[in-house]
């Protein structure tokens, strides 16, 4: 069975920085595309970031310069650096991975981690 947790998530002054990570567990194979979105109250998931498996990366506009996603593929676990954190933020983030078992290939989802900015 697989699994993926997230931490790291928090509370920060704008301006400030926080680094959630997303670690994936259980009879994985391989994985494919690690991924970062968010959901604010009110508003429809959104893609921040997205990191294949070889490295290649893609950011929202938004975050764009103030964002990094980084994964450790030893460890099966991604990252994401966030800077210069703003109020709009502000939202519960949730990692997605495409992950190959011996019998299957799906995505998956973390169980979220919340992240608020305070101006």
């Amino acid at each position: 069975q697989v699994q993926l947790v997230e931490s790291g998530g928090g509370l920060v002054q704008a301006g400030g920085s926080l680094r959630p990570s997303c670690a994936a567990s259980g009879s994985i194979f391989s994985i494919n595309a690690m991924d970062w979105y968010r959901q604010a109250p009110g508003k429809q998931r959104e893609l921040v970031a997205l990191i294949t498996s070889t490295g290649s990366t893609h950011y929202a506009d938004s975050v764009k310069g103030r964002f990094t996603i980084s994964r450790d593929n030893a460890k099966n676990t991604v990252y994401l650096q966030m800077n210069s954190l703003k109020p709009e933020d502000t939202a519960v983030y949730y990692c997605n991975a495409e992950i190959r078992t011996r019998l299957t290939f799906a995505n998956y989802w973390g169980q979220g981690t919340q992240v608020t900015v305070s101006s």
